[in-house]
């Protein structure tokens, strides 16, 4: 109830501050729903997709990763139902860009670029793995998706449906996993880890797009 229908009776009993719900500064943003189908035991994607999405943790033997993911590349260029997407961010200026190279089989490499403004390292990585997961289930055609970042922790938390300040990606991300994985029951992503310290020369190549690129924050002005 805003305060502005209080009594002044009512008002002088309040012994508590109390936060005006009719005050735009304290307005209530949409980054919970605990009402959302998304989030309903049983409902949830990891409950009736689970042999569909996977993730690949880093090891310790740079080697050994690098390896495996050199293999994937092989693969997906010889298979036209996979897709690769390396993507990786940078934040200048209150800027995040996300650049994600994508790679299809017997095609030229896409680069997409996606920018956001005033948002935290965590949403700025959910935002470029939403940005990433939207571009890759576009072609119907493909069935088997590999992403390929430094953001695996945080990617976690898509599938995290727990009380957490992130809901709202989950539910964007969630919602078109599950478009994704209705189409077939063969479709499945996978999720590898690729910090940069690994130096791996196709994130290397993100890596080092998004740092070349120049952010600078406008904001409006008055004109005379």
């Amino acid at each position: 109830m805003s305060i502005d229908y209080l009594t002044a009776k009512q008002r002088s009993r309040l012994k508590l501050p109390l936060i005006n719900v009719h005050n735009k500064r304290n307005e209530l943003f949409p980054s919970f729903s605990f009402f959302h189908h998304e989030f309903k035991s049983g409902n949830c994607i990891i409950d009736i997709f689970p042999d569909h999405l996977s993730f690949h943790p880093c090891t310790p033997n740079a080697k050994k990763n690098i390896s495996n993911l050199e293999k994937i590349i092989i693969k997906a260029s010889i298979d036209s139902f996979t897709t690769i997407i390396i993507s990786d961010i940078s934040i200048k200026n209150q800027v995040t860009t996300s650049i994600s190279h994508i790679h299809f089989y017997d095609k030229p490499v896409v680069k997409t670029l996606h920018r956001a403004i005033n948002i935290t390292t965590a949403e700025a990585k959910l935002f470029a793995m939403q940005c990433t997961i939207n571009q890759a289930i576009v072609n119907h055609n493909i069935k088997y998706i590999v992403i390929i970042s430094d953001s695996l922790h945080v990617t976690r938390k898509i599938f995290d449906f727990s009380t957490h300040p992130y809901q709202m990606y989950s539910v964007a991300i969630s919602s078109e996993l599950r478009e994704f994985f209705s189409r077939d029951s063969q479709n499945c992503i996978k999720f590898w880890d690729c910090p940069s310290k690994l130096q791996w020369a196709l994130h290397h190549a993100v890596d080092q797009d998004t740092k070349s690129m120049t952010s600078v924050l406008f904001f409006p002005c008055k004109s005379s």
